[in-house]
């Protein structure tokens, strides 16, 4: 969910700053930066925090009341489930996905399309370096792995209500790869953060991602030059790793290192626009 989405939620089920707060955990004064517009680009973990409350999932509510720290309470809220990015008039399946014009970029995921938004040039790039050193590395090893860049289809979950098209990928199981597409999850994901699919790479593909068997999946913030990597079969929670940093790729027990210093190197100049 977008900013703009949560900002339109919050009008919608009319939560106050204060509330919003205390479900939260973010300071109120942060929220009230946020919500009357003067903080444009909130830090990931901070819209995290505020997804959980709009997105239907359970929230926990905790706050301090000056002498004590209340106990946390579960709470589901919002009943808001798909963004306005959705749509929705019925079950769509891989046959009306097929059935798209060529320009129209969309995403099924458990029978809903979702819109997606021209990437930019730095999305672009940033995939584009990342699949380099991918290749490389199975070049230079002979390996037997192969990567793939957007726009590859991937028939996620092998059923047909479920059709995506990760930035980057690697795939080890070649027998999971069709002329048309992907049949089965990758080895390994990588999705480029911005504005318009944060929620979307964040909560609902790295949950179906995680279902469907990827083994690692990493999720690179431009803005914030971070990079979170999720190994799933040692850890639900991500290992934060910066551009100054050099990221090992799990799935190859870490003979293939990413040095997103030496990257950012080359991507720098577009930072200063």
């Amino acid at each position: 969910m977008t900013l703009e989405e949560i900002m339109e939620k919050k009008k919608e089920y009319g939560y106050s700053n204060s509330l919003i707060a205390k479900l939260s955990g973010i300071p109120l004064g942060t929220v009230e930066k946020i919500m009357s517009g003067r903080t444009k680009a909130p830090r990931y973990q901070t819209l995290q925090a505020l997804n959980r409350i709009f997105a239907g999932e359970e929230v926990d509510y905790t706050y301090d009341n000056g002498d004590e720290s209340i106990t946390i309470v579960k709470e589901p809220l919002a009943p808001y489930t798909v963004g306005t990015s959705a749509m929705k008039e019925r079950e769509m399946t891989l046959d009306d996905y097929l059935a798209l014009p060529d320009d129209r970029r969309v995403e099924l995921i458990d029978g809903v399309f979702y819109d997606m938004a021209a990437p930019t040039t730095i999305h672009q790039m940033i995939g584009g370096l990342i699949y380099t050193e991918f290749q490389l590395f199975v070049r230079s090893n002979k390996g037997f792995c192969i990567p793939f860049s957007a726009p590859t289809d991937v028939q996620l979950d092998c059923d047909n209500k479920t059709i995506v098209q990760p930035d980057v990928m690697i795939v080890c199981d070649r027998k999971k790869i069709t002329r048309p597409r992907i049949y089965g999850a990758p080895d390994m994901v990588v999705e480029v953060l911005s504005p318009s699919n944060w929620y979307h790479d964040t909560v609902r593909k790295l949950k179906k991602y995680k279902n469907a068997g990827v083994r690692e999946y990493w999720i690179v913030l431009p803005d914030e030059k971070k990079i979170l990597v999720y190994v799933f079969e040692k850890s639900p929670d991500p290992t934060i790793y910066t551009f100054e940093d050099k990221v090992p790729v799990a799935i190859w027990d870490g003979q293939c290192i990413v040095d997103f210093k030496m990257l950012y190197e080359e991507m720098s100049f577009m930072y200063e626009n």
